[in-house]
């Protein structure tokens, strides 16, 4: 195998590890008020499952290639609005 195999593959795992980071961190809306109730409890558990399921096909995504595809096709949306 070609050394260059391993260090394309480590930088498309850093690639994507820093853009789902990215997408995670501006897209996720959390509370930092803590509060003792129940629901908030529940409402905080429901939170951590959903950031679970969304990380697990945001894996599925980045290795398939869609995710890279889907923010591509995003920055030159981006770029044709501030450009009109």
């Amino acid at each position: 195998m070609c050394p260059m195999r391993f260090l394309l593959v480590f930088f498309s795992a850093i690639l994507a590890g820093y853009m789902a980071w990215k997408s995670v961190r501006t897209s996720s809306e959390t509370d930092n008020n803590v509060f003792d109730d129940d629901s908030s409890i529940h409402k905080q558990e429901c939170n951590i499952i959903k950031m679970a399921q969304n990380g697990f096909w945001g894996f599925v995504d980045m290795a398939n290639g869609k995710y890279l595809w889907r923010n591509l096709n995003q920055i030159k949306q981006d770029e044709k609005t501030k450009s009109s």
